[in-house]
């Protein structure tokens, strides 16, 4: 039972299936809105704070896959729970792929669902409580400047950072200590539109090793976790 009023937005245009899973979540404690098509979904999630998007793929207007892929240009940290008819492992690793946190296919256990949207407001919550990055971040003789697009190293010697540079680092960062997925780094860093290889990514990492490590063989602060992601450790 949620002690805090969690707010969930559900999508889904079957009206009987969309009244009962309102019905069952608002019983666990949780604030539901809810529409009917994907046009609406886009301007609820631009106009309100969710915890959690819950979202049919079969729906009128826009679909929703492309809610989903639309919502993470700007939105890398909204949970996004997928429902689906379609059951093809495929159809799940397009969801997956298109920026969904998870994906059940229809028809689903009541309680499994439950269980996923608790497992998926508790995501949600600890994104929350991350402290923002300030716009200089300092880590051994390194600084980053995030507002000026620059960066010192340990010899004060400074050097101009790309956009996706920053967007890079400060995504790394944030989530100091932790691996951090290929998956997540294409929505925050690329977007949908354009798919880096994994050489791509290890290239910037290449790169941040040479900018801020004391030996770029065995680095200190740039990690790569192999078949995994990537981790900043300070």
């Amino acid at each position: 039972m949620a002690t805090k009023k969690y707010s969930i937005l559900l999508v889904e245009d079957e009206e009987n299936l969309q009244e009962a899973l309102k019905l069952n979540l608002e019983l666990e404690g949780y604030e539901v809105s809810s529409c009917f098509d994907g046009a609406q979904a886009l301007k609820m999630v631009a106009q309100e704070h969710f915890e959690l998007l819950i979202l049919d793929v079969m729906l009128p207007e826009i679909d929703g896959i492309t809610v989903c892929e639309t919502i993470r240009l700007n939105n890398t940290e909204l949970p996004i729970l997928i429902l689906s008819a379609k059951n093809s492992s495929a159809d799940r690793v397009l969801g997956l792929k298109k920026g969904a946190d998870d994906y059940l296919t229809k028809p689903f256990n009541l309680e499994e669902l439950l269980l996923r949207v608790d497992k998926l407001i508790k995501k949600s919550e600890q994104l929350s409580l991350k402290q923002p990055l300030p716009d200089i971040y300092e880590f051994g003789m390194n600084k980053i400047d995030f507002k000026a697009a620059e960066a010192y190293n340990k010899m004060s010697v400074k050097f101009e950072l790309t956009k996706k540079e920053l967007m890079l680092l400060k995504l790394l960062i944030e989530n100091k200590n932790e691996v951090v997925t290929r998956e997540k780094i294409l929505q925050a860093v690329w977007g949908y539109h354009v798919y880096p290889t994994t050489r791509t990514i290890d290239n910037f990492i290449l790169n941040f090793r040479k900018y801020f490590e004391e030996d770029s063989r065995n680095p200190r602060y740039f990690h790569s976790a192999r078949g995994v992601g990537y981790k900043f450790t300070d």
